[in-house]
């Protein structure tokens, strides 16, 4: 199974940012897809989280500015980032799962290389 993200970059605080994933050669099929990201010296966190049936989760430091969405019936996810703070850097990684979408905790089985996002203060 290959995760491929992309988006990422440098942008200005205030800016925004759209993350694009797409996860292919699953033989058994991808429920739920998400976004985690780990800045330096912090601990990884789980963004965003969209399942085929329609679950969404977003970590409370995003919500009212980020956005998953999920490309009917494909195994393409996007992390639409607006209103981006100087804390919002970080490394950021695509991940899916063969299963439902069970919490924050929840583990997944493919993860993408990561794309880094840096916002400028």
């Amino acid at each position: 199974v290959q995760v491929v993200e992309s988006g990422g970059g440098l942008v200005e605080a205030g800016g925004s940012l759209r993350l694009s994933c797409a996860v292919s050669g699953s033989r058994y099929g991808i429920n739920t897809m998400g976004w985690y990201r780990q800045a330096p010296g912090k601990e990884r966190e789980l963004v965003a989280a969209i399942s085929r049936g329609g679950t969404i989760y977003y970590a409370d430091a995003v919500k009212g500015r980020f956005t998953i969405t999920r490309a009917n019936g494909e195994n393409t996810a996007y992390l639409q980032m607006n209103s981006l703070e100087s804390e919002d850097t970080a490394m950021y990684y695509c991940v899916a799962k063969r299963g439902y979408y069970s919490g924050p905790e929840g583990a997944y089985d493919h993860w993408g290389q990561g794309t880094q996002v840096t916002v400028s203060s």
